[in-house]
């Protein structure tokens, strides 16, 4: 065997070990943004984040030295969004993750490349953001959380704890897409049951209230919030 095959045989295994080590180095280096967009700002939002982070962390990653989170609030203005959505494709975001239809739209529009996840839409096949739930297509995933046909069992189980109770009020933003149809769900199911349903349509803290001060002018009994507005 001559002195340079040597040569090459011992260096294989070096060669072997070197390769994923320098591979692994060079991810090491690579700092991730991800956008976030979320309907409130980071101070009442600090559980979800903690969340995340901690998901993250035992995954491997660690905020500062392998990610950035670029986070975006609209603070309860949903008309906000497609503005921050923008922001976040400039910026060149490795990822967005939403909360909520709104934000999901948004940036379904800002962008059809960035990859999209959803944390949670009511509606994401009725409102356009994904092609089915099977096969979401394009470059959204994430999680849907259906909950128009729950308003039936909160009015049944409504009725049984008050049973006294007349009038209820819906407090939704019907600027939400999944709350317009969350909507043609919760009236009929109040009729249906003997209550007399009033909507108060609260699409920013503005309007928060003379929402209230409508429902207690007109004395409803009790308040169902819509899903957007319990964060």
């Amino acid at each position: 065997m001559t002195q340079t095959r040597r040569s090459f045989l011992v260096a294989l295994p070096l060669v072997a070990v070197a390769m994923p080590r320098g591979v692994e180095a060079q991810m090491a280096r690579k700092i991730y943004r991800i956008g976030m967009l979320e309907v409130v700002p980071v101070a009442p939002n600090a559980a979800n984040l903690g969340a995340f982070r901690q998901g993250l962390r035992e995954l491997g990653y660690v905020e500062g030295q392998n990610f950035v989170i670029e986070y975006r609030s609209a603070d309860g203005e949903a008309a906000r969004f497609p503005d921050l959505a923008s922001e976040l494709v400039r910026l060149k975001v490795d990822v967005i993750v939403t909360r909520g239809t709104p934000a999901a739209l948004a940036a379904k529009d800002a962008t059809a490349t960035i990859p999209i996840v959803m944390a949670a839409s009511g509606d994401p096949v009725g409102t356009g953001i994904v092609a089915s739930l099977a096969h979401p297509g394009g470059n959204v995933t994430g999680l849907s959380a259906l909950a128009a046909e729950v308003h039936g069992k909160q009015l049944e189980l409504l009725r049984e704890m008050v049973p006294h109770i007349a009038r209820i009020a819906f407090l939704f933003n019907m600027s939400n897409p999944v709350l317009q149809a969350q909507w043609k769900e919760a009236e009929p199911a109040a009729r249906s049951v003997g209550l007399q349903p009033q909507l108060l349509d609260v699409r920013n803290v503005r309007d928060l209230e003379p929402a209230f001060d409508t429902a207690v002018r007109q004395r409803a009994g009790a308040v169902i919030v819509g899903t957007e507005h319990r964060s």
